[in-house]
């Protein structure tokens, strides 16, 4: 009964094993003739066993060679004409699909995919998956004109370029044409990009391109026409007169409309306009009314200075003060301009002298007395 039961779990554990390494892929796989192909196998690693070998045979007319072997060695490409072509993943485990390039009507045939396992208990389980790989040619679709960075309007002078794009199976040729009304069109180039180092507005016009290939009649697909325009630049006169306009608020003759900002900008500017207007105004508000108590204050200052003069023998005692108004003269003051400052004279009032050549003659007769 032990060993009944002993036999059974290995059973199960060989079966499950086999099911963990089962080799996934597909059956057929279309390649396109000087295109690539993938012939997927997969499988998902199980614990205890190790990939001893991986290789891909080929089976043709009968014949079957090996491609391509993977062991501990490294990897070897075993048919010339393979060499350089095929290629398997490295460092993915559980991954040995094989990778063609550059496919030939000659790579048809029967594809097999084998790996072997090395357990623990160095037995070995090998596994294979068979695609059939079928290489055809596919015909030139219709092809598209792509224009570079700056579109098909285009500054006078600049670097652009127009590339006819198209699929199918290698090798495609281009042709570019230049079509003009009433006229045959003018064949430009056997390249894919037509390139312009410094367009002028005489390349400005209507262009197309044809795409053709190997396959069958080889029929020729021919794009649809895109026109190509070159734009003057702006000469010196005429971004004067753009200035002028925008100063004046007047719409400008010429060129494109200003271009649109986003509200809140708007309300920024004007905010910020509105601050700075403000803080002018209050600025010369506040300059008048400093001059203002600047006059006052030195008139003021005079007219003391007038009556506390004495009889000192100075003809005239001149104060320098900045002033805006006219000359002015009275009886005891006399204002000068020089060099746009006031001098403010003082000088003797003749009344005053009299006063004072009274009161001392007054003064001595009394001491006599």
């Amino acid at each position: 009964m032990g060993e009944a039961l002993w036999m059974v779990v290995f059973v199960m554990a060989f079966v499950s094993c086999n099911a963990f390494l089962d080799l996934s892929g597909v059956h057929e796989v279309k390649g396109t003739w000087k295109g690539s192909t993938t012939l997927p196998c997969t499988y998902t690693p199980s614990e205890g066993f190790t990939q001893q070998t991986l290789s891909w045979s080929v089976e043709k007319d009968y014949s079957i060679s090996t491609i391509f072997r993977r062991d501990d060695t490294g990897d070897h490409v075993l048919l010339s004409r393979f060499r350089d072509r095929v290629s398997v993943p490295k460092n993915s485990p559980g991954d040995a699909s094989l990778l063609i390039e550059n496919l030939e009507i000659p790579d048809n045939g029967h594809y097999t995919c084998q790996v072997t396992w090395r357990s623990e208990n160095n037995s070995l389980i090998t596994k294979q998956l068979t695609t059939t790989v079928k290489v055809v040619k596919v015909a030139v679709t219709k092809p598209t004109i792509r224009a570079g960075e700056l579109g098909l309007s285009v500054p006078v002078g600049a670097r652009t370029s127009l590339t006819c794009v198209a699929s199918g199976s290698p090798p495609i040729s281009y042709r570019w044409f230049r079509s003009s009304p009433g006229r045959k069109a003018q064949l430009l180039s056997n390249q894919a990009e037509l390139v312009w180092d410094n367009l002028q507005p005489s390349d400005a016009g209507t262009y197309y391109c044809e795409a053709e290939n190997r396959v069958g009649a080889k029929a020729v697909q021919q794009s649809d026409a895109v026109e190509l325009r070159v734009r003057d630049l702006p000469t010196a006169a005429t971004l004067a007169s753009r200035r002028d306009a925008v100063s004046e608020g007047l719409p400008m003759a010429t060129g494109s409309p200003p271009a649109a900002y986003p509200p809140h900008l708007y309300a920024l500017a004007a905010a910020l306009g509105g601050a700075a207007l403000g803080a002018l105004v209050v600025g010369l508000l506040w300059r008048r009314l400093r001059k203002k108590e600047d006059t006052i204050y030195e008139v003021a200052f005079t007219a003391d200075v007038t009556r506390l003069e004495t009889d000192e023998e100075a003809p005239y005692t001149c104060l320098q003060t900045e002033t805006h108004s006219k000359a002015e003269t009275s009886n005891d003051t006399l204002t000068m301009k020089d060099n746009g400052y006031n001098g403010i004279c003082i000088r003797k009032n003749p009344e005053y002298e009299n006063l004072m050549s009274a009161m001392e003659v007054e003064f001595a007769t009394e001491k006599n007395y």
